[in-house]
């Protein structure tokens, strides 16, 4: 069969596309954004990509087009689509018709961590010789793709609460059917189709009616959203970790780098990795939990998630020169921002810390989280705000209210002339959850030819 995807270089339809080549279907696909890891990813796959959406690539008529939910009316392939009748369908219900059925679903929900705890359990379940399918808005370092088959029963999944597409105005996550379910969290977020927090709490309250009784719902204490979400309806198991909970969490290093897990005050297991931060911790426990649901001890899982190589551009190390540390970093939230900040200083101690932030997501564009940004970089020793030149002067009011030494640059160039003259010890992390203009190798190049 010869499917089409409009928008095949999104994380979950790039990652589609390769469980769809897999099965034996010709693929080709659109775009408009096209850059790496995605990108690169597909052409390794043997995809065609196109540029742009003229309605030319859908000629001759593919058996099926798989529409992104970043397409829209108005789109001329989607109109081009729609007026000749071609037979479509969205992403995350391909998924669930083709790739699920049949498979134990383990799937990873939250407003943060949602990639890395989704890499966390598929490599736990790998490691432990399951050989999982899995689907991640990612590139996993354990794995050389973000999605596979697998040929075992378990499949992991990123569950997002975004939209599915312009023609199912339901979450993602609503086609998945877990049996395994990890909620890591829940805050406001996607101001752009969502109204308030209760609308976001709704969609999660449907993900949780479609768990079977005997299915698992894996989620932190102490999260008061969650709680309320699950006071509305809950039908299977629960399971929480931390404080009053069966499951805790004993640091054995202050920044989250070495941890063990207790159950009933005895310790199951002890984890030695290159992670920082408090959110770490959480997603690693949540997914050794998730894993045992799926039959491997926690010592296990423990031991498997010891030997975890991270995600791509979650706090990636992309080049270190003369002490200077740089750093690739998707957080796009004011809570994101923080919790990476906060593990960055746990580690780095003293030594400088930069902040280069491109508040590019929709809800950050909206100034929906505009008076938490101060605070979210207190933790850093400067900060450089990206704002395009043609930009409403929005990040001028956050730089007034920052402790923290700030300011706003309007190019790539500006912020790289600007960090060349930074000496070592110093870490600079750069947060965007876009291709932030190909900064991250360019300043370390630039870094390299002082």
């Amino acid at each position: 069969m010869h499917i089409h995807i409009l928008g095949i270089c999104g994380t979950f339809m790039g990652s589609l596309a390769r469980l769809a080549k897999d099965m034996g279907h010709h693929v080709t696909g659109s775009d408009e954004n096209v850059y790496p890891p995605m990108s690169d990813q597909l052409a390794d796959a043997g995809i065609t990509i196109m540029q742009g959406f003229d309605p030319s690539h859908l000629s001759p008529a593919p058996d099926l087009v798989v529409i992104g939910n970043a397409m829209s009316r108005g789109n001329p392939a989607v109109e081009h689509v729609l007026n000749s009748g071609l037979r479509y369908t969205s992403g995350p219900q391909m998924l669930a018709d083709v790739v699920l059925p049949g498979r134990w679903v383990v799937a990873v929900a939250g407003t943060h961590g949602k990639t890395t705890t989704t890499s966390m359990v598929a490599w736990i379940l790998e490691d432990c010789g399951l050989n999982p399918g899995f689907l991640i808005g990612g590139v996993p370092g354990n794995f050389p793709v973000s999605a596979r088959l697998g040929d075992a029963p378990f499949f992991c999944v990123e569950a997002d609460e975004y939209d599915t597409a312009f023609f199912d105005k339901r979450s993602k996550f609503l086609h998945y059917r877990p049996r395994t379910a990890v909620l890591n969290n829940l805050e406001f977020d996607h101001a752009d189709i969502f109204p308030d927090l209760a609308a976001i709490q709704r969609q999660f309250h449907h993900l949780v009616r479609t768990i079977p009784g005997n299915g698992r719902i894996i989620l932190p204490s102490g999260e008061p959203a969650l709680e309320d979400t699950l006071a509305q309806g809950c039908w299977s198991e629960l399971e929480r970790f931390g404080d009053d909970a069966a499951v805790t969490v004993e640091l054995v290093n202050d920044d989250g780098s070495a941890f063990r897990v207790l159950e009933n005050g005895r310790a199951c297991g002890e984890v030695h990795w290159h992670m920082t931060g408090a959110h770490s911790v959480k997603n690693g426990v949540a997914a050794v939990l998730a894993a045992r649901h799926c039959g491997v001890t926690l010592a296990d899982g423990c031991a498997a998630l010891s030997r975890f190589a991270g995600v791509k551009r979650r706090m990636e190390v992309v080049g270190r020169v003369d002490g200077i540390t740089v750093y690739d970093d998707f957080a796009h939230h004011p809570t994101a921002i923080a919790t990476t900040l906060e593990g960055l200083r746990k580690h780095a101690g003293k030594e400088r810390i930069i902040a280069v932030i491109e508040p590019r997501s929709n809800t950050m564009r909206m100034g929906v989280h505009k008076a938490r940004l101060p605070d979210s970089v207190r933790l850093a020793d400067a900060v450089i705000w990206h704002q395009p030149a043609d930009a409403d002067d929005a990040l001028g009011e956050v730089v007034a209210a920052s402790a923290v030494p700030s300011q706003v640059l309007s190019s790539v160039d500006a912020i790289i002339d600007q960090l060349r003259a930074e000496t070592g010890p110093c870490h600079i992390v750069i947060m965007s959850n876009g291709g932030f203009g190909g900064i991250h190798r360019r300043l370390v190049e630039a870094l390299a030819a002082r």
